[in-house]
Formats: C-alpha cells, structure tokens, sequence
C-alpha cells in the first residue's frame, strides 16, 4: 500500500511558527508533524510515500535527506502554483497508477493533524464497503460539515456559519459530520478526476457522489485527533504528547 502526505499548504494560520519553516517542520514537543506522520504510516505498514510540498519546499527536501526519508521510500511532488488538496493528488496520480499495488487502496492524511485512528479497521471499512473513497469523520464543530444519510454515503456539505447546505443525493435522515483530513482511496477515482488547476478533493467527492459512487464516512469519535493547524493546536498537541495522552 501506497500513501501521500499533503504538506504544500503555506500554514497561515500557523503564523508566526511559520514564517520561517513549512508547517511541516513546525516543531511538536521535539518532533515535527512530517516525522509524526511518517511514523503513523510506517507503523502501519506503509513504506512507499508522496509528499506535496510548495512552501519552504527545500527544507522539507533536506529534512527527509538528513534523516535517510526515515527509512522509506518517499518521492516529492513539488507544486510551483498550490493545487489544493485534489489537484495536488491529481498531479501525483502518477504515483498510484504504476505497475506495482495500483489496484490497492491508498492512504492521504494531511500533514497537519495527528490522531490514533485505528488505520487497519479503516482500511477494512473501506474494503468491506467496496466504497471508491473512505473519510475519516466525526462529531464535532467545524466550519464546514459533510453530510451522510444512514448508510454512512456522502450525501452533500453544509457550512457551520451560515447553514448553508448543498445535497447530491436525497436521504432522509442527513448527519453533519467533521471531515479528519485522512482518507482511504481506491485508484479508480484517479481517473475520474475530471476537475482541472486547483480544486478541493471534497468537490471531487461531491461530484461522484452524485453520480451514485460510494463515497463514504468512517466514523472516528472513539479516537484521539487533533488539529495542527494552528498555535493552539499545536502546543495543546505537545500536551497530549507530553502526557501521553496519544502515543505516535
């Protein structure tokens, strides 16, 4: 199985922690969350990894230098314009359609955020739904809601300022859910991205599910997550670290 870290976005809410290093490398109790990250897949049994990079790109090239890329095999796809999270996976298909494990499921999980998701009931989840993409979910309050009906199926989104919502598919019952940033793909959904320049993932998802795709939710609330996307986040991370609150 095969694995992309998305890693290209320029951490402005992070500032000033990153005004002078990817939010990547943004420094976690003595550990980064690429090193975080990488150490989640690895021991999940992953070895072959992508990482989308744009800002400070070459400090992240370095930094995996330095360390042997922790023992993996990791290539980078460098982004000269930011493609958001589904063009910078379409720019990367490449990477999943080779010869070798492309009719396996792989993995994207954002580079900033940290968790204990159980990987191995997810990607059983997905297996067993025959689902073309898996999203880890929960609830929780966010800005920006995906909606399933009963069966777990992507349904539409729902802004949490305004309520604004846009369904795809009709459902009786619809539950807004907060999207974790890690999700599990099968490589058929490269080739239906039909989306061109920078777009969101989710709009893929939408799109499909439309169509009668299974895109579905794997449901993580009994799991530790955070998100690393801002000062807070990240030194209430090194807490959660510090105590042993997650072990990674």
């Amino acid at each position: 199985m095969k694995a992309m870290i998305l890693a290209a976005g320029l951490g402005t809410r992070l500032r000033p922690l990153t005004n002078d290093r990817p939010k990547a490398l943004v420094d976690i109790a003595g550990r980064t969350p690429l090193e975080i990250t990488l150490a989640r897949l690895r021991d999940f049994g992953i070895r072959d990894v992508i990482i989308n990079t744009h800002h400070f790109a070459e400090m992240i090239v370095r930094y995996l230098a330095d360390r042997d890329n922790f023992g993996m095999h990791i290539q980078i796809s460098h982004e000269g314009d930011l493609l958001d999270t589904g063009g910078g996976l379409k720019k990367a298909a490449h990477f999943f359609l080779e010869s070798s494990g492309a009719d396996a499921p792989f993995i994207v999980h954002n580079v900033d955020v940290i968790s204990n998701i159980d990987l191995h009931r997810m990607v059983q989840f997905h297996t067993e739904h025959r689902a073309l993409a898996s999203l880890a979910v929960q609830d929780r309050k966010t800005s920006r809601y995906l909606l399933f009906d009963d069966a777990s199926q992507l349904c539409g989104r729902k802004s949490g300022k305004d309520g604004t919502t846009e369904a795809v598919r009709p459902a009786t019952h619809l539950q807004p859910l907060a999207f974790n940033g890690i999700h599990f793909i099968s490589p058929r959904l490269l080739k239906m991205m039909t989306e061109d320049g920078a777009f969101s993932i989710i709009t893929t998802y939408l799109r499909l599910a439309a169509r009668g795709e299974k895109i579905v939710g794997f449901r993580t609330d009994e799991y530790h997550w955070r998100d690393l996307g801002t000062p807070e986040g990240v030194a209430q991370a090194a807490h959660d670290l510090s105590a042993g609150r997650i072990s990674v």
